[in-house]
């Protein structure tokens, strides 16, 4: 079974402005009007990687309130398993979205029940056997939760996980930024799969280029791979043994950017286990070649997901459909 284990949430879309000052979102009595929808970076991925075939567990406490019965549904309707059926009384995460210029969604965030995360009873809901485990970007953010999610890892690592981890790295969420980057760096030297954004390694270190970013990734302990999101601009892998890069598939009507990213992830990681290549020696082998095909098919899942608004990831069978023609 795949574990992705992290933040789920209620995103709340307020208005938008367009460019000639027409507003969306706005009723006529002058009031903003919020859509809720249900998010987060290792919900979208869950779901993505449940959308393309895989055994798929999520591992994130879920609030008691309405939101939470909000959340439980999409991932129930994608096969996903709640791996902590226990409620919590905590009100649920909430981030407000808006969107730039180049529609890329921009968050603020208030945090609640996927804070409430106890290493006890997640560590006991870990399946027997774990091929990759995921870790989600808010963990590292606060020096106690950090501690468990590290135990709970550490669990996974001994059921036999390869692990990925996707930062999201959120600087507005963090009151202390060395010491976050300190957990993370923690967290980094665990994981075999390190997928990050352009605009990551920039808050990460502004001095560094992609290509030392990686380099210095892939010379830490355990990490065999790194892939990069460009935006628009495509994606980029690198491995000890070769390098790739790939451009964006765009839809035939665009969307929104909503958990992009997270199912480019989920795309890349079943690309990864159809052809057995989630061990980490067999990661580190990977060439241009290989690599190139395996950003194509996350740029498709990406893709689809994009022709959508909010994070809709797609079927096995849609991505199919596209790579055929």
């Amino acid at each position: 079974m795949f574990v992705v284990g992290g933040e789920s949430l209620i995103d709340l879309k307020a208005e938008v402005t367009l460019g000639d000052g027409f507003q969306i979102g706005r009723d006529d009595a002058g009031q903003i009007v919020m859509t809720a929808h249900p998010g987060g970076s290792p919900y979208n991925c869950a779901i993505a990687l449940s959308k393309l075939g895989n055994s798929t567990g999520f591992l994130c406490p879920i609030s008691a309130d309405a939101f939470g019965d909000y959340l439980l549904g999409p991932l129930d309707e994608a096969g996903v398993q709640a791996l902590l059926p226990e409620r919590v009384r905590h009100y649920t995460t909430l981030a407000v979205v808006n969107f730039d210029s180049n529609h890329n969604a921009r968050y603020g965030f208030y945090r609640s029940a996927d804070g409430a995360i106890e290493a006890k009873s997640a560590i006991a809901a870990l399946p027997e056997q774990v091929e990759l485990y995921q870790i989600g970007g808010f963990c590292p953010i606060k020096p106690d939760e950090a501690a468990i999610w590290l135990k709970i890892v550490n669990a996974a690592i001994a059921k036999g996980a390869t692990i990925s981890i996707d930062p999201n790295v959120r600087p507005s969420l963090v009151d202390d930024f060395v010491g976050y980057k300190s957990r993370l760096s923690t967290f980094l030297d665990l994981a075999n799969i390190v997928k990050v954004s352009e605009e990551d390694l920039e808050a990460l270190d502004g001095t560094l280029s992609i290509d030392e970013h990686a380099r210095a990734l892939l010379a830490r302990h355990n990490c065999e791979l790194v892939v990069v999101t460009l935006g628009d601009k495509g994606s980029r892998a690198f491995t000890q043994a070769g390098t790739a890069d790939a451009a964006i598939y765009a839809p035939p009507v665009f969307g929104d950017t909503v958990g992009a990213g997270d199912s480019l992830m989920a795309g890349i990681l079943s690309w990864l286990r159809e052809r057995n290549l989630l061990a980490p020696a067999k990661l580190a082998q990977l060439g241009a070649g290989e690599l190139g095909e395996m950003l194509l098919f996350g740029a498709v899942v990406a893709g689809i997901n994009c022709g959508r608004k909010g994070c809709k990831p797609p079927t096995r069978a849609e991505v199919d459909a596209v790579l055929a023609q």
